[in-house]
């Protein structure tokens, strides 16, 4: 079942930037790329640092720390030293506040 937490507007995370938001004390970093806001764990599986902290690059969330990258649709890691992928999560947008699964 569904467990939908409200975690903030959308103007909060414009095109193209990131926002580091808590939802259900999961921390989960949201990315605007190109319009749609997607979610995944706010913690490099590299080390244990704050992706949001990082840069949006096209569809590619870079942290900062070692330059490790992550699919911001999928959690996906995309070079090392990333060598597991961080968990996403389900998004809704819903009359202009930002809605993440996290169950």
């Amino acid at each position: 079942m569904a467990s939908w937490i409200e975690v903030g507007p959308t103007s909060e995370c414009p095109v193209g930037e990131l926002k580091g938001v808590t939802a259900d004390g999961s921390e989960i970093v949201l990315a605007n790329f190109e319009g749609t806001i997607y979610a995944i764990a706010d913690e490099c599986s590299h080390e244990e640092f704050p992706l949001s902290d990082g840069e949006l690059e096209g569809d590619e969330i870079l942290c900062i720390y070692h330059g490790a990258r992550f699919d911001c649709k999928t959690g996906k890691n995309l070079c090392i030293p990333a060598t597991r992928p961080v968990k996403s999560f389900p998004v809704e947008v819903r009359a202009g506040q930002i809605y993440v699964d996290v169950s």
